[in-house]
């Protein structure tokens, strides 16, 4: 997997690229280094890498189980720490399910899509992120 960064301005603007799609992310820093508002963080990525990661798992996890969802929601909040690097030290992911769905299973499938499927989160554990999910229904 490879991806292209593409600068867009005088101050820290970027455009992302990837070989695997020809979808473009506009990513920006911070105002205090230059940024302007003009795409995401590279840390709002991240959260945005986890909450998206799960929640493809998830959703599969639940078709398979013949589950019938109306609509998912997920929120995802991260906590960092203040010195620097200023690392997440703690990411909660917030499930809302919408439809027939049986709750013991959504449990289980969300236990299976964050702590066994999710590479992401497999990453940011491994480098000491507390990671926690809740689950609730519509």
């Amino acid at each position: 997997m490879k991806i292209h960064l593409n600068r867009k301005n005088e101050a820290v603007h970027f455009e992302a690229s990837s070989e695997l799609s020809t979808v473009k992310v506009n990513i920006d820093g911070s105002e205090s280094i230059g940024g302007e508002g003009k795409g995401v963080r590279p840390m709002e990525l991240v959260l945005m890498a986890l909450g998206s990661c799960s929640v493809f798992d998830l959703s599969s996890i639940l078709k398979k189980q013949r589950q019938e969802i109306t609509d998912i929601q997920v929120e995802v909040e991260g906590k960092r720490r203040e010195e620097i690097p200023n690392t997440f030290t703690h990411i909660h992911i917030t499930f809302t399910l919408i439809g027939k769905i049986d709750e013991e299973k959504a449990q289980k499938a969300a236990e299976l899509a964050v702590k066994k499927y999710c590479s992401v989160h497999d990453m940011l554990a491994a480098g000491g992120v507390d990671i926690t999910y809740s689950i609730n229904f519509g």
